[in-house]
């Protein structure tokens, strides 16, 4: 009579696994490749039980999460995607728990999450068990191995543990060095993210708020060109802050010690402009009853800040490039050449390039002008920072006013990471100005922002880029809300925005939101 195995077929069911465990072992004692040799040892555990997948999680302690390491059967994709919590899942549950789970069919279990995706039946639909066993290395979980295979009601499940708790003991030495290399590189990895960080802050310079990715650019830019003496023309909205800019070059160059003149061409009547700038001498013109210096003589061993150069007249223009070209000019009146040793840092929120076109500009002093061109992003830009700069004016306030407004809602937060704000980081600080001094209970609600703010329509600033610009807003900053309230942790802000961690994984790359920064 011929005999056949119901656990196996044709071949016995226990000569399967003794040949498993012997080839196993055969392979740890051989190899010395721990990644490679892992997967090996999944694809025989595969193959020798016929099953459909493995793998094998190993426990970050620095960062209680759960990683799939290893896997036979599973795609690249796949595979990243199997990141779990400490408790979450099964996988979760047996590592937090330190004891095996066995799910007889995972089509019908609630507890399975199915984080990678893959199937719930096998290719020709029949149910699949599966097997997850801790990896216990001197009685500390270090990780998991799973299993899925058909199911078989010949198998019990001791059966099933038994045998995966063993190769579990076999290679759980190779697991826990893994596991180490594992938490080396996370605490390497978040060194560099402080160390960054702290980098980043030792290059914004003292006066300016702001921590965005575009700021820190302009930030690196100030740094190295305050250590030359080359003229700067920066460039941007008006309300951005380009003063500011101005002042962070000139007190880190090596002029720091020396004047800083700072003239508003646009604010400088035609008639004036030229008297400001170079000077006269006595009786120059009616009403000079002395010789006065002029801003650039003023200026001279430091920096002069031309703000509005762009509103300069043209007659003026010639003096002015000739001070770049030879750094020398004379009073208004005056026959005698003065030589100056002076910085010029140029600030316009016009279009140069038009202007010169409608002959508003000479084309040559543009160029003398632009050797480095500093572009400042406009507050739509750099929405990031406007909780940051709201923080700053409303402490700014507290100082000025004696108040103590201690913080803004969410709603009107919201409100302001919508809004468009034409007037940039100046119509900010005019809007939470007004706040502090409405708000009765030390914080500042929705209905004490300005009107124009909450209808958006009273000074034709609707959100731009219609419906879908106005939700990715509204979407970025609830993002950052969850951020902060976990601070950093992506499975627990998607659990608090209930959406999967894959879907809010892929937000944070979309909105290029650095979720490390909002670790504390």
């Amino acid at each position: 009579m011929e005999f056949r195995c119901k656990k196996a077929g044709d071949e016995c069911y226990g000569v399967k696994e003794l040949t498993l465990l012997s080839e196993i072992s055969q392979r740890l004692i051989q190899t010395k490749e721990l990644k490679n040799d892992l997967s090996v040892i999944l694809e025989l555990l595969v193959r020798h039980l016929d099953a459909e997948r493995s793998f094998l999680t190993i426990f970050n302690r620095q960062n209680s999460k759960i990683y799939i390491e290893a896997a036979y059967g599973y795609s690249s994709a796949q595979q990243a995607r199997g990141k779990y919590d400490l408790g979450e899942g099964i996988i979760g549950r047996v590592i937090e728990l330190a004891r095996p789970i066995v799910v007889d069919k995972i089509s019908e279990s609630n507890l399975f999450l199915n984080r990678t995706q893959q199937e719930l039946k096998s290719k020709d639909g029949k149910d699949l068990t599966f097997v997850c066993v801790p990896i216990i290395e001197e009685s500390q979980v270090t990780g998991a191995l799973g299993l899925l295979r058909l199911y078989n009601p010949y198998i019990t499940k001791d059966e099933n543990l038994y045998l995966l708790s063993v190769i579990g003991s076999l290679i759980s030495r190779v697991v826990s060095s893994k596991q180490e290399q594992m938490e080396e590189l996370e605490a390497l990895r978040q060194k560099n993210q402080e160390l960054q960080s702290k980098l980043d802050d030792g290059q914004r310079p003292v006066n300016i708020v702001g921590n965005s990715g575009k700021m820190r650019d302009v930030y690196s830019l100030v740094n190295m060109v305050a250590e030359t003496n080359s003229t700067v023309l920066i460039r941007g909205e008006s309300g951005i802050g380009k003063e500011l800019i101005a002042d962070a070059i000139h007190y880190s160059s090596k002029r720091a010690r020396n004047n800083f003149v700072k003239v508003n061409c646009s604010a400088l009547p035609d008639s004036l402009i030229e008297s400001e700038l170079f000077g006269h001498e006595k009786g120059a013109f009616t009403g000079a009853d002395s010789r006065r210096k002029g801003r650039f003589e003023l200026a001279d061993g430091g920096t002069i800040f031309l703000d509005e150069i762009g509103d300069i007249p043209l007659s003026t223009q010639v003096k002015i490039l000739r001070i770049l070209q030879q750094r020398e000019f004379e009073r208004l009146g005056g026959t005698e050449t003065i030589k100056v040793d002076v910085r010029i840092v140029a600030a316009t929120n016009r279009n140069l390039e038009e202007a010169i076109e409608k002959g508003e500009f000479r084309e040559d002093l543009f160029y003398r002008i632009n050797v480095f061109p500093l572009y400042i992003p406009s507050l739509r830009e750099r929405r990031d920072d406007i909780p940051l700069l709201v923080d700053h004016f409303i402490e700014k306030f507290n100082k000025r006013n004696g108040t103590s407004v201690k913080r803004i809602t969410t709603s009107a937060l919201n409100m302001l990471m919508i809004y468009s704000w034409p007037g940039n980081i100046r119509e900010l600080e005019n809007c939470i100005e007004r706040a502090c001094i409405l708000t009765t209970d030390d914080v500042i609600h929705s209905y004490n922002l300005p009107p124009s703010l909450q209808t958006a329509d009273s000074s034709n600033t609707q959100a731009r880029g219609g419906l879908m610009y106005t939700v990715e807003q509204v979407e970025k900053q609830l993002i950052r809300e969850a951020l902060t309230s976990t601070k950093g942790n992506i499975a627990k802000a998607a659990e608090l925005l209930s959406v999967t961690e894959r879907m809010l994984g892929t937000r944070v790359k979309k909105y290029e939101i650095e979720a490390w920064r909002f670790k504390v």
